[in-house]
């Protein structure tokens, strides 16, 4: 396996140690990344993004949608039936399992909205800039 250095792009900048975790983060994951539920993530406008995840046979009460700092943690867990069923299956295609996805979320991102319709969870997300953020001009002082 390839490793990547990150260190000349140091040399020029301040405080991006985040960004070196979340590479190797990345890197190491790769490949033990959970592949269910499956999901799209869409760019809808300059700040605007969704989520959208397939999540057919979960009920609203089964997901549950967490964020912390940022990082966004979607949850699924079917509830219990109080009586389960004796049933053979010639063949069992569909998943009926438990879930956790996660998703890093860029600084100032916030998820503003989520619904759920014909087995689609979509998660709408926002950048909002505070004005603090933004550029500003520094204006300069003479002696």
């Amino acid at each position: 396996m390839n490793t990547f250095s990150l260190t000349p792009l140091f040399r020029h900048s301040v405080g991006f140690d985040r960004l070196d975790n979340m590479m190797d983060r990345v890197f190491d994951n790769e490949k033990n990344a959970p592949s269910y539920p499956p999901y799209n993530i869409e760019k809808l406008q300059e700040d605007q993004y969704r989520i959208t995840m397939a999540v057919a046979g979960f009920k609203l009460s089964d997901i549950k949608i967490m964020v912390h700092g940022d990082l966004l943690t979607v949850n699924g867990e079917h509830s219990k039936p109080e009586k389960p069923e004796e049933v053979s299956y010639l063949y069992k295609g569909i998943a009926n399992r438990s879930f956790n996805r996660k998703f890093n979320l860029a600084d100032h991102v916030k998820v503003v909205n989520a619904v759920m319709e014909d087995g689609l969870l979509k998660i709408e997300l926002v950048r909002e800039i505070p004005d603090e953020a933004k550029p500003r001009s520094i204006e300069i002082s003479q002696n």
